[in-house]
């Protein structure tokens, strides 16, 4: 199975049709349908359904799309590793991202780097620690930032310099809003969203006994997302502080959870991993300026 024929898939599945994907590969059509048929016949099993204006994905196919493009992205990390060991002033760093308010420290010292390194590149996801540890573990990233306390047989970290505050993002008029912090039972039986992570992570350890008496109404990734929710009157959300824009005049408002409760945020890397020489200086300088801060790689 060859990259190219990964690449000449992909390109197909995303377009749907077989003519618009060839010009866009720039091969002719029954160059392009012989490699698919190839490929069909080395997996054994039918990728694709040709209907009278487009092509459609078989269970099998969706289940190669999803595998290639892991590999494709591999292969192009490789690739551009292999043309940058030799330069230190350039180079990609791929980074798997938590949110948090704290991302503006990684924020600042790529900028820095960018300035000491125009040839510096990055691309950045974000998502939650299943999702940016499996692709830290296929080795897709460089480094990912959790929330969760990272495994030291797997990983090494640094602690950022400071904690996320968990609270309840609620209308500014609303009568909780008069409240200066949120109890467990201030939240019973209310529609509440947050992420399942968190939901079954820090929520559940916090709220204790009283976490029965807790309905999440619905689950989102993306704090913004889920605050357009509350906008509309359609429950509250529980989230880190920072998030999400609840200054006075914005029509939000955030209140801290009684206990309160404050996570660390971690940024971590695979254990006797080879870095390229552009990873290895952000790292060195990320560690640097945590150091200044109080913290210290484990």
């Amino acid at each position: 199975m060859e990259i190219r024929t990964l690449r000449y898939f992909l390109a197909v599945a995303r377009e749907e049709n077989m003519t618009r994907a060839a010009e866009l590969l720039h091969v002719t059509q029954p160059t392009l349908s012989r490699a698919l048929r190839s490929l069909e016949e080395e997996l054994g099993k039918k990728l694709f359904t040709r209907h009278s204006f487009h092509i459609s994905l078989t269970e099998e196919g969706v289940l190669l799309r999803d595998r290639a493009e892991d590999l494709i992205t591999m292969a192009d990390k490789i690739e551009q590793e292999f043309l940058t060991l030799d330069d230190v002033t350039g180079g990609e760093l791929y980074l798997g991202l938590a949110e948090s308010y704290q991302i503006r420290y990684l924020a600042r010292e790529l900028r820095s780097l960018k300035l000491a390194c125009p040839g510096l590149r990055y691309a950045i996801t974000s998502g939650d620690t299943e999702q940016v540890t499996e692709k830290l573990d296929k080795g897709l990233l460089d480094f990912a930032v959790l929330c969760d306390k990272p495994d030291p047989r797997k990983y090494d970290f640094i602690l950022f310099p400071e904690k996320d505050l968990w609270g309840l993002i609620l209308p500014a008029t609303d009568p909780l809003a008069e409240k200066d912090a949120i109890r467990a039972e201030d939240l019973a039986g209310l529609p509440l969203f947050t992420s399942e992570q968190g939901w079954e992570g820090d929520i559940k350890a916090w709220a204790g006994d009283r976490f029965g008496d807790l309905r999440l109404e619905g689950s989102s990734r993306l704090a913004y997302n889920a605050s357009l929710f509350v906008r509309e009157g359609l429950g509250y959300q529980l989230s880190f502080d920072h998030l999400v824009d609840t200054s006075p005049g914005s029509g939000l408002a955030f209140r801290p959870l009684s206990p309160r409760l404050e996570v660390s945020l971690y940024l971590i890397w695979n254990r006797y991993q080879a870095f390229t020489p552009i990873a290895e200086r952000f790292l060195d300088q990320v560690r640097e300026s945590f150091r200044r801060s109080g913290q210290t790689a484990r």
